[in-house]
């Protein structure tokens, strides 16, 4: 088969991107245990049994690597905790799947240390540069996605009006990362159902309230028929001086 026939280009192309996926998926392993630092592309060639210069040849340089492990790590987010939860309806529902999918996606056998975003917010909080600025971008955009859902909840008639989208992602924010300290450093076998209480106790907190039902014989609280109100209890009106 010739070379420039595109049955053969697709093939070597293929080829290549399962080798760097699979690059990917080991260097993010790494990244949760050892940090970002400890990536490197001869630490991965011995893991792999690759060769330094093949490995090279895909990412030029140590920074290159470790940002595409960042975008992995993102993509990987995306495919398990949004993007599922974006099939259920807007609002609490949604949220829920979320929390839900978040609480679960650092898997042992993927992320042998746990989030690999709480690990890399540590390392990377004081060292300013790109990888440093790209985790800021990919954490800024999560806490958008939780902020515009707890929008969507308050739109649906779910949440408060009142409810800040911000805090509330804030909020959500604040509860993984306990959940993490918790489970990892804590080793509480109760760090799930903690979180779980927490969460459950942010959402009652940012429900819209149903209106009470009027109880029979009650003045209607309408402009045409208020009631005495406070005003019944009023000195002129009770004679009380």
């Amino acid at each position: 088969m010739a070379k420039h026939e595109r049955s053969y280009y697709f093939i070597s192309v293929s080829k290549g991107e399962v080798t760097r996926q699979m690059i990917l998926e080991r260097a993010l392993s790494l990244a949760s245990e050892l940090g970002l630092e400890g990536v490197t592309i001869g630490h991965l060639a011995s893991d792999l049994s690759l060769s330094k210069s093949g490995l090279f040849s895909h990412f030029q340089s140590k920074e290159a690597l470790q940002l595409q492990v960042l975008d992995f790590a993102a993509l990987r987010f995306v495919e398990i905790v949004i993007r599922p939860a974006m099939a259920c309806p807007a609002g609490e529902k949604r949220i829920r799947a979320m929390f839900e999918s978040w609480l679960e996606w650092p898997k042992p056998e993927a992320l042998p240390g746990g989030c690999f975003f709480v690990a890399a917010a540590s390392e990377l909080d004081d060292r300013f540069g790109p990888l440093r600025d790209r985790l800021v971008e990919l954490q800024v955009r999560w806490l958008s996605v939780l902020a515009e859902s707890a929008r969507q909840a308050v739109a649906e008639g779910e949440f408060r009006p009142e409810i800040d989208g911000e805090q509330f992602a804030h909020d959500v924010y604040g509860i993984m990362l306990a959940f993490h300290h918790a489970a990892r450093l804590l080793r509480d076998p109760k760090a799930k159902a903690r979180a779980r209480t927490a969460f459950e106790s942010l959402l009652t907190a940012a429900r819209r309230q149903p209106l009470a039902e009027p109880v029979e014989g009650e003045f209607a609280s309408s402009p045409g028929n208020r009631g005495p109100g406070l005003s019944f209890l009023t000195p002129e009106r009770t004679g009380v001086s």
